[in-house]
C-alpha cells in the first residue's frame, strides 16, 4: 500500500524494546520515550498501508528502566508497588507496572496478557487524587513511548496530578503485533509497489497469529478500555481525567462509555468517533484539506499564486499521468532509482504534509516541483519529519482495530456521517486498500453500544482543527453534540491534526482540568487560539518576494 503517511512511527536505536521471550514479554525491560510536537506527523520508512490518526512527531531515544517491575498477579490485580524506572525524554524517575489480563474476556482462565504501564508522579508534595490517563493514537501506538512529550505537554498539570500512560494491549510492551522494520536505506523499488507491501503485510499476519497472543479478535478498543479500568483499580483511583488525541479519542470515548462513573474530565482532540468509517472520511477530509492549501494559493494574488501560477492544473496533470516510471533519489540512500510512480503513491506523499500547516505551506513548490519532474521536494515533505529514533507502531494492532471496527460500517452503509462523499482526487483508493488488507484479517467482535456515544457524564473539552486532513472539525461538531451539555467544542480553524500543542491551549487544558467544579471546568474559555493564522507559502531561501510580489535571486 501507498506511502498513507500519517503518524507512524520508525523504531530506534540501541535499547529497542523487543528482546522479547516467546510469548511477546520483553527479556530486558527498557523504555524507549519521545518527544513530540502535536502539529507533526511521523512517517515511516515502510509505506504499509496505515491509517493514522495519532498525533505527534516522536522522535523517540532510549533508555533501560531502573529495575524489572515486580511479576504480574492474577486478572488486573496489579504488583503490589510500582517499581522505579527511568523513561529518556522524562527527566524524573517515573513508576513502572504491569497488569495481567485475559487475551479473551470470554476466556478469563486462558491465555494471559501482560498490560503495561507507567505513572509520571506529580511533583508537588500535596497532589490531587484523581491522575490523569492519557490515551496514544495509531491505532498502534505505544503511549509510553511518548512519555517525554506528554510530560511537557502537561507540565502545569502534571504539577500536582499523576500522568498514567497505558501501553495498549497490541502495542509497545503490551502483547505487541508489530511488523519487521525495513532498513532505512532499503531501495524504493521494495517499498513502493504495492504488491510487495501487500506481501509483507500477508507474511506479518501470518507470523503474529503464530505468536501466544496471536489471537487478533482480541484488539478491539472495547476490550482495552477494560484493560485500562484494571489499571485504575489497581492504582486506587476513584476519578480519573482523560486525555486523548486521534485514535486516543475513539478510546477515551469507549473508556467513558463502559466506565462513566469513573470519568471526572474528558478531553479529546482531533476526533475520531467510534462510527466515522475511517476509510471513507479520510478520503472526504485529505480532499477539503488539499482544496483548502490550493484555495489559500490562489487568494495569494501576490506571493503563492504568482509563483505557482496554475498549480490547480499543474497538479492535474501531474495525476492524470500516472501511473508512469520516474527517477526519485532516495531520501537515505541519496541514489537516484527508477520507480513506477502511481496515483495511490504520490496522494499518500500529499496527504501528509497536510497534516502540520507549516509544512503544508511548502506543497505549492512541491507539487509544482513535481509536475515539471522533480519529485525530491514532495519526498523530501513527505518523509522529513520521520527522525532517525522514532516509536514503532504497532500495524498488528492498528489492523485489527480497523477491520473490527470501522470496515463493517463500510460494507454496511452504517456510519454516522453521511457526509463521507469520496473526494474527486483521492477517490476510494483508500477504502480499496483497507478492503483488501481485512479480507483476510480475523475480526473481533463489537458491541453495538460501541458506536454510541452517550451524554457525557462530566465536563467534557472537545477539540479541532480546521485544517486536519484526518479528523477536521465536522467529527468534532458531531461528537460534541452527543455528548450535550457537558461538552464545549473548540475549534482552530487554520490549525492541522492536534491543537493541544498550541501555546495557549496547553493553559486551556490545565485549566480545565484543575477547575474545582464542574461548573467552573465548562466556564474556561478555550477560544485564545481561533485567531490563529495559516502560515504563509513557503519561500525557498536564496529567492526574494518583495512587496510586489516578484521573485527573484539576489
Amino acid at each position: 500500500m501507498a506511502r498513507l503517511v500519517l503518524l507512524f512511527a520508525r523504531s530506534s536505536k540501541g535499547c529497542r524494546c523487543d528482546d522479547r521471550d516467546n510469548a511477546g514479554r520483553m527479556k530486558t525491560p527498557c523504555f524507549n520515550g519521545a518527544a513530540a510536537a502535536t502539529e507533526a506527523v511521523v512517517v515511516t520508512r515502510r509505506t504499509a498501508c496505515l491509517a493514522g490518526w495519532v498525533l505527534g512527531l516522536a522522535m523517540a531515544s532510549t533508555a533501560a528502566w531502573g529495575q524489572r517491575a515486580a511479576p504480574a498477579q492474577s486478572d488486573g490485580a496489579a504488583a503490589a508497588a510500582l517499581h522505579s524506572c527511568r523513561i529518556t525524554g522524562y527527566e524524573h524517575d517515573a513508576g513502572c507496572g504491569v497488569v495481567r489480563r485475559p487475551l479473551d474476556p470470554a476466556a478469563p482462565e486462558g491465555a494471559k496478557i501482560d498490560v503495561h504501564f507507567a505513572v509520571l508522579p506529580a511533583l508537588a508534595r500535596n497532589k490531587q487524587p484523581d491522575p490523569v490517563f492519557v490515551f496514544a493514537g495509531g491505532p498502534g501506538q505505544s503511549a509510553i513511548d511518548l512519555a517525554g512529550s506528554w510530560s511537557r505537554l502537561l507540565a502545569r498539570v502534571g504539577n500536582r496530578r499523576d500522568i498514567v500512560l497505558v501501553d495498549q494491549r497490541g502495542t509497545g510492551r503490551s502483547a505487541p503485533l508489530t511488523c519487521p522494520e525495513l532498513p532505512a536505506a532499503t531501495p524504493l523499488a521494495q517499498i513502493v509497489p504495492e504488491a510487495v507491501q501487500a506481501a509483507r503485510l500477508d507474511a506479518c499476519r501470518a507470523a503474529l497469529q503464530r505468536l501466544p497472543h496471536g489471537d487478533l479478535r482480541q484488539y478491539t478498543t472495547t476490550i482495552a478500555m477494560q484493560d485500562v479500568e484494571a489499571v485504575r483499580q489497581a492504582l486506587g483511583a476513584a476519578r480519573i481525567n482523560l486525555v486523548g488525541a486521534s485514535y486516543g479519542t475513539r478510546a477515551a470515548l469507549e473508556f467513558q462509555r463502559q466506565f462513566p462513573h469513573a470519568v471526572r474530565r474528558l478531553v479529546i482532540d482531533g476526533v475520531a468517533p467510534p462510527d466515522m468509517v475511517l476509510m471513507s472520511a479520510f478520503s472526504t477530509d485529505n480532499q477539503a484539506a488539499l482544496e483548502a492549501m490550493l484555495a489559500a494559493c490562489e487568494r495569494d494574488a501576490g506571493g503563492c499564486a504568482r509563483r505557482h501560477p496554475a498549480l490547480r492544473e499543474a497538479w492535474q496533470r501531474l495525476l492524470s499521468g500516472l501511473p508512469r516510471e520516474v527517477t526519485i533519489v532516495h531520501p537515505m540512500s541519496g541514489v537516484a532509482e527508477r520507480v513506477v510512480l502511481t496515483r495511490e503513491v504520490l496522494l499518500g506523499w500529499v496527504r501528509a504534509p497536510l497534516y502540520a500547516p507549516t509544512l503544508a505551506a511548502a506543497l505549492p513548490m512541491a507539487l509544482q516541483e513535481a509536475a515539471r519532474g522533480s519529485f525530491e521536494p514532495l519526498v523530501g515533505l513527505a518523509s522529513g519529519l520521520a527522525g532517525p529514533r522514532t516509536g514503532l507502531l504497532a500495524e498488528g494492532m492498528h489492523f485489527s482495530v480497523v477491520c473490527a471496527e470501522d470496515l463493517p460500517l463500510l460494507e454496511t452503509g452504517r456510519g454516522g456521517d453521511a457526509s463521507n462523499t469520496p473526494g474527486a482526487d483521492f477517490g476510494r483508493e483508500f477504502a480499496q486498500r483497507y478492503r483488501q488488507v481485512c479480507s483476510a484479517w480475523p475480526r473481533g467482535a463489537v458491541p453495538p453500544a460501541f458506536y454510541g456515544i452517550p451524554p457525557a457524564p462530566a465536563p467534557a473539552l472537545v477539540l479541532s482543527g480546521g485544517a486536519d486532513p484526518a479528523t477536521p472539525s465536522r467529527h468534532g461538531e458531531r461528537v460534541a453534540r452527543l455528548l450535550g451539555a457537558k461538552a464545549r467544542h473548540a475549534v482552530v480553524g487554520e490549525a492541522g491534526h492536534g491543537v493541544m500543542a498550541l501555546p495557549c491551549m496547553r493553559d486551556v487544558l490545565f485549566r480545565f482540568i484543575a477547575a474545582q467544579t464542574d461548573d467552573e471546568a465548562q466556564a474556561v474559555k478555550a477560544d485564545c487560539a481561533a485567531g490563529v493564522p495559516r502560515p504563509p507559502a513557503f519561500v525557498p531561501p536564496g529567492i526574494v518576494a518583495p512587496a510586489g510580489g516578484k521573485t527573484g535571486r539576489p
